[in-house]
Order: structure tokens, then C-alpha cells, then sequence
């Protein structure tokens, strides 16, 4: 089992990697789409290249779940993410720290949970879960 800098070393050089950013970009609160400029189509590939690289398989929609607030009212009112879809949020994304999301809880924030530290986490999680 790999430590957490060696686990944020390998998450950085792939992002450095798939994204075609300096390294100095990456730092653990960079945003994967505001300050690292990725877009949809790159998830597929960071996903792609993570799973590789740790040897472990992300089922689609888990690193990522943006798609559970696309147009259920349950979910979101108002461009606002409601006490339901935090609670959906918080149930699919148990690696992300959500407490200044929940203070303002735009659905136009969501990207910004997705940072270094999110991914170097996530992965954590999962080499942790299939090491046991």
C-alpha cells in the first residue's frame, strides 16, 4: 500500500500528464476544471489513466457524479443543491470534504470539489477498500 505523498505524487504526474499542465499548477486545493482547465472529455481520460496507474477500477459516475443533479427537482431548486441531494452528494462522494459547499450550496460550485487533494483521497479510499 502506497503512503499518501506517494498516492499525491503519482495523482499529480497524471494530472500533470493528462491535462498538459506545469507541475507547479497542481497543487493539493487546485480545481481540476477553474485552475487546471480540464473539461468533460478529460475526466474520461483522468479516469482512465488513474486506473492504470494504481492497478484499480473506477466504476463510471463514482469519481465523478455530476450527472445525479441534472434535472431532478429533488436534487436541485432554484440553482441551489437541496438538503436531499447534499445528502445524495455527501452518500456518493464520502472522500470529498463538503463543509464550505454546504454553506453555499450553488450547483454551479459543484466543480470546485473536484481538486488534487479530492482525487488523492479518492484513491486512498479505494486502495484501502481493495487491500482488505
Amino acid at each position: 500500500m502506497p503512503t499518501r505523498d506517494e498516492i499525491y505524487t503519482k495523482v499529480s504526474a497524471t494530472l500533470v500528464e493528462a491535462l498538459n499542465v506545469d507541475e507547479d499548477d497542481v497543487k493539493p486545493e487546485a480545481t481540476l476544471q477553474g485552475d487546471l482547465g480540464a473539461e468533460s472529455i478529460d475526466f474520461l481520460d483522468i479516469v482512465f489513466r488513474l486506473e492504470r496507474e494504481f492497478g484499480i477500477k473506477i466504476p463510471r459516475g463514482e469519481l465523478f457524479p455530476e450527472s445525479i443533479f441534472q434535472g431532478d427537482p429533488e436534487f436541485v431548486q432554484n440553482g441551489k443543491v437541496t438538503d436531499k441531494g447534499l445528502a445524495e452528494l455527501r452518500a456518493r462522494m464520502p472522500f470529498a470534504d463538503l463543509s464550505s459547499f454546504e454553506k453555499n450550496p450553488e450547483v454551479g460550485h459543484i466543480s470546485e470539489l473536484f481538486t488534487v487533494e479530492l482525487i488523492a483521497r479518492y484513491i486512498e479510499g479505494k486502495l484501502q477498500g481493495s487491500a482488505n
